[in-house]
């Protein structure tokens, strides 16, 4: 059957001397993999449309027992090679295909779909001074969407309210969210995040899209980095070696590259 659906290219691989293979994320087929005959050929029907996080209309012959389908056309709409110019923008946006990628079935889920593209389109978008912030919600509702949302407004344990107060809130990835003073007290995680009153403020506004977007100076930034991959990587149970982009996008520090200095 030949489907035609909006796609965003995940991965690309090589596949022989003239082929490739694709990974999409597809609004009507969920994450699937593709052979694109012929798109490494000088003159291949698939131009450049095959990039990195570019979006368009895919014709796919499509076969739910199959699980590498055939790329048949790739409609290019957006390349969104802005994210290419800016570090900071590109990681972000490799650690949201990375998510799609190993976090999303191989079946029609539009919501995840709606997630990425909106997440990417703000990632290009946004002004330089929130791209940070930008990357950690889109990761945050993209991870809801596919069922991973962290649980902040009631303890993971008990269902307690939890309240934002002057103290620290204890944050458990491997538990899926904050945990309530009289949880901790009766049994302290082993592993957890304690944050501090505004974080855990900026945190709830970072997984609200309707909440005002928070600014965040370079250590929040990073901090709030940290702990999206850190539990998206948790609920992969993988290491940080099997999801190198959410580990480069949690660990590296953009600085202005310095300009070139002349001898004298």
């Amino acid at each position: 059957m030949l489907i035609t659906t909006a796609a965003v290219v995940l991965r690309t691989y090589r596949y022989s001397e003239t082929s490739k293979v694709v990974r999409l994320a597809t609004r009507d087929l969920g994450v699937q993999s593709a052979i694109a005959k012929g798109a490494l050929r000088p003159k291949s029907r698939f131009g450049a449309g095959l990039e990195l996080l570019s979006e368009g209309q895919a014709q796919l012959y499509h076969r739910n027992e199959r699980e590498l389908q055939t790329l048949a056309a790739f409609d290019v709409e957006r390349l969104r090679r802005e994210l290419a110019d800016d570090l900071a923008r590109f990681a972000a946006a490799s650690a949201l295909a990375e998510i799609m990628l190993r976090m999303a079935p191989p079946a029609p889920l539009p919501a995840a779909y709606d997630a990425l593209t909106t997440g990417l389109d703000g990632l290009a978008s946004q002004p330089a001074d929130d791209v940070d912030a930008t990357g950690v919600r889109a990761a945050w509702l993209l991870l809801g969407i596919l069922g991973f949302a962290p649980s902040l407004d009631r303890c993971v344990r008990d269902g307690a309210m939890i309240a934002a107060a002057d103290d620290p809130i204890v944050f458990s990835a491997a538990e899926g969210g904050a945990i309530c003073d009289a949880c901790v007290q009766r049994n302290p995680p082993a592993v957890c995040t304690r944050l501090p009153p505004e974080a855990y403020v900026d945190l709830l506004h970072l997984v609200d899209d309707a909440a005002p977007l928070p600014r965040l100076d370079p250590a929040h930034a990073a901090a709030h980095r940290r702990l999206a991959a850190r539990f998206a990587r948790y609920h992969l149970e993988e290491p940080a070696s099997g999801s190198p982009a959410l580990e480069f996008w949690e660990r590296r520090t953009w600085l202005p590259t310095p300009a070139p200095t002349v001898a004298s």
